[in-house]
């Protein structure tokens, strides 16, 4: 029989508030395993726990889109308006 996987609280506590980053650097810090592992064993505990999985889906909705989606609009508004700007 497979044993379920276990975190560190700290790293589910990260998991509940929709941050999955802050969970693997802490499996990284608390078991010493490089970032795939850390990663895989943060994964596979989502899978194993779909409480877990649940409530960090319904925080990441909530969060709305990353900063990283922001910066890309930004840098596609300015493209069009300088295309526009040329072209006019």
């Amino acid at each position: 029989m497979e044993q379920k996987p276990t975190l560190p609280l700290e790293a589910v506590s990260a998991l509940h508030s929709g941050n999955k980053i802050e969970a693997i650097k802490i499996v990284r810090a608390q078991f010493g395993v490089d970032l795939k592992e850390a990663k895989q064993r943060v994964e596979q505990f989502l899978r194993a726990e779909p409480s877990v999985q649940a409530s960090f889906a319904e925080m990441r909705a909530r969060s709305g889109p990353s900063p990283l989606w922001w910066f890309a609009a930004i840098i596609g508004v300015v493209a069009i308006l300088g295309y526009l700007w040329q072209n006019s």
